[in-house]
């Protein structure tokens, strides 16, 4: 409903309107992507949306309105066009003495009004009004620009398409080559990468055809196109995939390489049948950003120099383990990349090779032909590598040969699907690997979340709610006395407070004493018991230093360790 959900929260507790424990048993209800604990307030009928924007008003010091008794001159509707109105989800009301007046729904869209300010080269004006009816009101302003070509401007922008196929694909030739679909599917792809998007999802709803970004790990909505053109938006990426286009039964998979403005780009395409279509899932997978090294990971100095020490070590298992999207992947390539040197050989076995690295042998699974996991790694060690990376250890046949490879004198990096790093113990010795085996073959393990970085441009100091600490528990010490802060919300990072993603980690060595607890079938609660004896810090409390260095909020180590134990 607004883009400063707290503020809100602490003026309805403030006016009287609703109580802690209805916040926070609203706050416990959050489901979707984006969604506000206000916003299920209002779900719940706490509180209705006028109160909360009546309020608002009051606090601003503006005029509250209802559009639908409202009219619109038509000398401030020509004074903007769609695209305007729609970026900052606001429609114009009256103009008059170079004052020109606008209706929106979130009086904290600090920047707002000196943009159009700017853009118009006039004085804005704001009354506030529910959201709904500023929607409506839009469409009905704007009937004509409610299409393709409105869609396909607000996408691309004023910059024009740089956008190429490597190849040429199926229905790319000269006569259709401009044709408005194709168009809309390149502009998607460009203002997707524009804003540092990983996915783009096309979702086929009973009403309308969705399209959402996801962008640090958060998705976030676009503006739909008619749901009309949803069969020919789909086939086109059927097509540019190398897919099927006849086919709407079955899953299938494809992958598009582009060039966006001179990026290379790889987009992995995954289809699946729903009740009203297909849905549509393209990865977008930039080579540019496979390059980073350990210090662009989110290390704190001493994990880095504890962690760069595990990884020159000459044989043993490294595991880092976490959930997907939690950027295993990324920090094994950044491994690699720190350690391929002309005397080592490296090889990786990878299922699917997501990005070419530069003087290492990948190989690709293939199921189908009976290239597993297992089978491609007793391949690859005659070959005589000095450092093998297998990209996941999924069953135990794939597990025992990586640790005897380990035992022969190689370097093996893999990934494990657990919460936390103790915890790739256990799960090594449930799949059936023998202890002896993990005892004598495991380094290191390593846990690690994204977290979202705080925007930079709109960083503003923040004083830590009685909430947040008594969610954090008994480690809420480490932080009480600390500056921290959060984000605004700005144009640069689209008003969410937050640009970029690091990592937070938990990591341990395999001493003595914890191969006598692997011998001894100890369980993950003991071994987490003794690692923070030896010095491991959570991910919680790694999450925490960052917060407390301004990298940043709680809020965001709280989501990403919210399942970990302390």
């Amino acid at each position: 409903m607004t883009s400063n959900d707290e503020y809100v929260l602490q003026v309805l507790v403030e006016n009287g309107l609703v109580t802690q424990a209805q916040i926070d048993k609203a706050a416990m209800s959050l489901r979707q992507e984006g969604e506000t604990t206000v916003d299920v307030l209002v779900s719940m009928r706490v509180i209705t949306e006028d109160q909360v924007l009546e309020l608002l008003a009051h606090q601003f010091g503006m005029e509250y309105v209802h559009l639908s008794a409202s009219e619109v001159e038509d000398r401030a509707a020509e004074a903007m066009d769609r695209a305007t109105a729609h970026k900052y989800k606001i429609v114009p009301l009256l103009k008059h003495d170079g004052v020109l007046t606008i209706a929106m729904s979130d009086p904290m869209h600090y920047d707002a009004l000196d943009n159009l300010s700017h853009m118009l080269d006039c004085h804005v004006e704001a009354v506030i009004a529910p959201h709904s009816e500023i929607m409506l009101v839009m469409d009905r302003l704007y009937p004509g620009e409610s299409t393709l070509e409105g869609i396909l401007a607000a996408a691309a922008g004023s910059d024009g398409l740089d956008i190429t196929v490597e190849g040429g694909e199926a229905g790319d030739d000269k006569d259709d080559k401009d044709a408005p679909v194709i168009r809309l599917v390149s502009s998607l792809i460009m203002e997707a990468c524009s804003m540092r998007a990983s996915d783009i999802h096309l979702e086929p709803m009973e009403r309308n055809f969705r399209i959402r970004y996801r962008i640090d790990g958060a998705l976030q909505q676009r503006e739909s196109p008619p749901k009309r053109l949803q069969g020919s938006i789909l086939q086109r990426i059927k097509i540019m995939a190398g897919m099927k286009i006849s086919e709407k039964r079955v899953p299938q998979d494809g992958r598009i390489q582009i060039k966006v403005r001179g990026r290379e780009l790889d987009l992995r395409v995954s289809s699946v049948p729903t009740n009203h279509g297909e849905s549509i899932v393209m990865r977008i997978l930039d080579k540019q950003s496979i390059s980073l090294g350990l210090p662009q990971l989110g290390f704190l100095s001493d994990d880095q120099q504890k962690f760069e020490g595990f990884i020159q070590m000459p044989d043993g298992v490294i595991l880092v383990t976490g959930p997907t999207g939690s950027g295993k992947t990324t920090t094994l390539y950044a491994c690699l990349g720190q350690i391929n040197l002309p005397d080592r050989k490296l090889i990786t076995v990878e299922d699917p090779v997501e990005y070419q690295l530069t003087g290492v042998n990948q190989v690709q699974v293939h199921k189908e032909i009976g290239m597993t996991f297992a089978a491609a790694l007793r391949s690859i060690l005659r070959q005589a590598p000095n450092i093998v990376m297998i990209g996941e250890i999924r069953d135990s046949e794939t597990a025992d040969i990586a640790m005897e490879a380990a035992l022969t004198g190689h370097l093996v990096f893999s990934t494990l699907h657990t919460n936390d790093a103790p915890s790739a113990i256990t799960r090594l010795l449930d799949i059936g690997v023998k202890p002896f085996l993990v005892a004598s073959a495991l380094r290191a393990a390593m846990a690690q979340r994204l977290v979202r970085c705080i925007c930079e441009p709109c960083k503003e100091e923040h004083a830590i709610t009685e909430r947040e600490m008594k969610m954090l528990g008994p480690i809420a010490k480490n932080i009480q006395a600390a500056k921290v802060y959060k984000g605004r919300g700005c144009q640069i990072c689209n008003l969410s407070g937050y640009k970029g993603r690091k990592g937070i980690f938990e990591m341990f060595a395999v001493e003595d004493s914890i191969q006598r607890m692997i011998f001894e079938h100890a369980t993950a609660t003991d071994v987490r018991a003794r690692a923070r004896e030896l010095g491991m810090r959570t991910l919680r409390e790694d999450g925490l230093l960052k917060v407390a260095s301004g990298l940043t909020t709680i809020e965001e180590v709280l989501r990403a360790t919210m399942g970990d134990a302390d």
